[in-house]
């Protein structure tokens, strides 16, 4: 008997949308656990990360700098189309409130 799969979770953008988040994550979780192992324990590990904090910030706000300029330039061609141009829109929208939210929440721990 063949297992069904379902499509909507493994068509090809997905699953290569789900393929790189996961990878992303995994990067996370090692160089978190590779940091922990380097400086002894956790504690030892979020003070370290308070105190190296503002760079951090510079580290995050060039690659939002560069994150812009490359959204700009694909911006300039896809805003031609009016159906594009409406989703590129609510895309614009969803980013601003993410990364807002990301921002404040580091602000408020």
């Amino acid at each position: 008997m063949k297992l069904a799969r379902p499509k909507w979770l493994f068509s090809r953008p997905r699953g290569k949308a789900l393929l790189w988040t996961t990878l992303v994550v995994l990067v996370a979780a090692g160089i978190n656990l590779v940091g922990i192992g380097v400086v002894g324990d956790i504690t030892a590990w979020s003070q370290w990360l308070d105190d190296y904090a503002g760079y951090f910030l510079a580290w995050r706000l060039c690659l939002y700098g560069a994150t812009i300029y490359g959204w700009l330039r694909m911006r300039r061609r896809l805003y031609r189309d009016a159906e594009a141009r409406q989703r590129l829109f609510r895309a614009e929208i969803g980013a601003i409130a993410a990364i807002t939210l990301l921002e404040v929440s580091v602000l408020l721990t």
